[in-house]
């Protein structure tokens, strides 16, 4: 049986044909040099690689090395390897004597099928379509050809505001992992790295996330039962006081490979079939993994190569120092600045402060996407090149001009107004464009929109906006007050 090489987003029991299969595994000091990842990424990722070295024993060479072909010039034996998950790490392991790259694993819908399906498409590629094929090819959620329920997007139901006067939704916070001493032993060295010159941003902290597939798989269970009920409604909602609201926290896992997103999908229909869980959520739920990830994902190889270069809306300015580094106190705009300190606090925020809140403010300030494809890889602990380059390319900065979206994802204060509670006591009115309380993501919306209107194609979906841009006396006033607001943080 030949060894099984697993890079660190490989690690769950999916990745090997046999439990008794023998395994190499990397640690490569030189990925960290690349980039300034969280802290508490880098923690991740390292303590994930070092737990399942532990789990494996004898049956694992684990190597340490500056870089991967360093580590490989000590192996003496064929090896194979599940398809890697960035374009740069398959031409690497391609280029490799030796190395046989078997078909990708950690996913649902095979990259081929995906092909088919989206050969056969006319004109622009839609998640929904593309989530109704995924449905049916696999069998989740159907009786026969149809949907149980009757629809196959149940959304309307899971667009709750968080509910009034409330600091926390009403659920069991999520299990947290307890440490151990490799945890310290990965803290201990990303604390020497530091001292030698290797870069974070981000503050450390206790690990919030799985790093082993039994915590992972003890923590998607706890939510099926405890959380997936309340996870529907306000999957869309968000909270000063509550950052992980009623969410599966489980991203990090599947895209560390420590849970097959198979068993996850399973687990969420079952709840609904034996557990009577209600629909809205469980379909929710299940529409992230089968439809989103798996859409993101197969995009990513389905487009050219160059679409991570894609910046069709000219988007030339550079993200600034201030968001880089995650300095949420030089922010006074209360949603920006409690989203930011999240992200630096925990390597994490959920899909719509990703969205509508980090995006929405680069997309209308200009920001270049590779840039904040680049921030979103770093800054997040799920954070990797095939989720970020389709998510922020395509959907958040609209860079592709609606090849994979119908619409940009820009909005001014009052959607955030409407789906939290950040602008109450904000310096900011989310009513005003223009003048000292004038809010950063009103007038920003305007902006963007003039700035815009005759790049973003004409639909029904912009049509509304553009009429109501028509009608503002203002619009060169908003121009100039945004141009002078420049790269400083609002």
């Amino acid at each position: 049986m030949s060894r099984r090489w697993l890079f660190a987003d490989q690690l769950g029991p999916h990745f090997l044909d046999d439990r008794r299969q023998p395994v190499l595994l990397i640690e490569s000091k030189a990925v960290f040099r690349r980039r300034a990842f969280h802290r508490q990424k880098a923690h991740l990722v390292l303590s994930a690689l070092r737990h399942r070295a532990a789990e494996l024993g004898d049956q694992a060479i684990y190597l340490r090395a500056e870089t991967y072909r360093e580590a490989l010039r000590k192996v003496r034996e064929p090896l194979e390897v599940c398809h890697p998950t960035s374009r740069a790490a398959l031409r690497f392991v391609r280029g490799l004597d030796g190395v046989t790259v078997l078909p990708p694993r950690g996913f649902v819908t095979a990259i081929a099928d995906f092909a088919e399906w989206a050969d056969g498409r006319r004109g622009a590629l839609r998640m929904e379509a593309f989530y109704r094929f995924a449905r049916q090819h696999h069998g989740v959620l159907v009786e026969g050809d149809e949907p149980v329920g009757g629809r196959w997007s149940l959304d309307p139901e899971n667009r709750e505001p968080p509910p009034k006067d409330t600091e926390r939704l009403a659920v069991p916070p999520p299990p947290m992992p307890k440490e151990d001493d490799i945890d310290a032993e990965v803290r201990a060295d990303l604390d020497r790295w530091e001292r030698e010159g290797v870069r974070f941003v981000g503050r450390d902290g206790p690990r919030r996330f799985p790093a082993t597939t039994r915590e992972a798989t003890a923590r998607l269970r706890h939510f099926l039962r405890h959380r997936l009920a309340h996870f529907g409604p306000y999957e869309d909602a968000m909270l000063s006081t509550d950052p992980w609201m009623a969410h599966s926290l489980l991203s990090s896992s599947f895209n560390l490979g420590l849970l097959d997103p198979r068993e996850a999908v399973r687990g969420a229909e079952q709840a609904y079939r034996k557990q009577g869980a209600p629909l809205p959520s469980v379909e929710g739920f299940i529409r992230q993994i089968i439809g989103w990830r798996d859409f993101v994902w197969n995009l990513y190889w389905y487009f050219e190569p160059g679409y991570a270069g894609t910046n069709r809306l000219a988007a030339r300015r550079s993200v600034p120092d201030w968001f880089h580094d995650l300095d949420a106190d030089a922010v006074q705009a209360h949603c920006l600045s409690d989203v930011m300190a999240d992200l630096r606090d925990h390597g994490w925020v959920h899909h719509i402060p990703r969205l509508m809140v980090l995006g929405n403010y680069a997309l209308q300030r200009g920001w270049r996407p590779a840039e904040m494809v680049d921030f979103f890889h770093r800054s997040f602990v799920d954070g990797y090149a095939w989720v970020m380059t389709v998510n922020v390319v395509g959907m958040s900065q609209y860079a592709d001009l609606g090849r994979m979206t119908t619409k940009p994802y820009v909005a001014g204060g009052s959607y955030i107004n409407r789906m939290s509670d950040y602008c109450g006591g904000c310096r900011y009115d989310p009513k005003q464009r223009l003048g000292e309380k004038g809010c950063p993501y009103t007038a920003g919306y305007w902006a963007f929109l003039a700035r815009n209107r005759d790049r973003i194609p004409t639909n029904a979906r912009m049509a509304r906006q553009m009429a109501q841009l028509d009608r503002l006396t203002d619009v060169d006033a908003v121009l100039d007050q945004e141009k002078r607001r420049g790269a400083g943080p609002p």
